[in-house]
């Protein structure tokens, strides 16, 4: 368990920069009800604490021309404790890869894969994520319609 060490004003801070990351410190400043030399200083303090982990720019995939999403189950051959490195290894400098997750039931992995279209999909899962090291098996699902989607986190009272 994390100790954590903030109260009510950081809790606003830190919910202010979750919707508007690229707001300067006289925003953040009011948002909080803080003078602008309170906020940076409580800011850094939050970053130096690692409550934020990093700044990003969130692009849209559907303008870049990506508008399939696909999240795929990743089974693991028997044994595959030996290709467990080689693989996540190569999982994360695939840019097609999105978001993996190491979870339990049938399969041993969930990620999450944008691709310009169905047939960039099938290349992707066929070329690349079926041949690398210990694969078993892959199931996919496609996305139909994005309902929610947020990297907000829920932050505690």
């Amino acid at each position: 368990m994390y100790d954590l060490d903030f109260d009510r004003i950081d809790r606003k801070i830190l919910g202010f920069l979750q919707e508007h990351g690229r707001a300067s410190n006289l925003e953040v400043a009011e948002a909080a009800s803080l003078s602008p030399a309170q906020s940076h200083r409580r800011h850094r303090r939050l970053e130096e604490q690692g409550f934020i982990a990093r700044y990003e720019t969130r692009l849209n995939a559907e303008r870049l021309g990506l508008s399939v999403v696909a999240f795929i189950h990743v089974g693991m051959e028997k044994g595959h404790i030996r290709d467990l490195k080689k693989f996540t290894d190569l999982i994360v400098d695939l840019p097609e890869i999105l978001e993996c997750y190491s979870v339990t039931g049938d399969f041993d992995y969930v990620i999450k894969v944008i691709a310009r279209d169905l047939k960039s999909l099938s290349q992707f899962l066929m070329d690349k994520l079926m041949r690398l090291p210990g694969v078993n098996s892959v199931r996919s699902s496609v996305c139909l319609d994005e309902i929610k989607c947020t990297s907000s986190l829920p932050l505690p009272e």
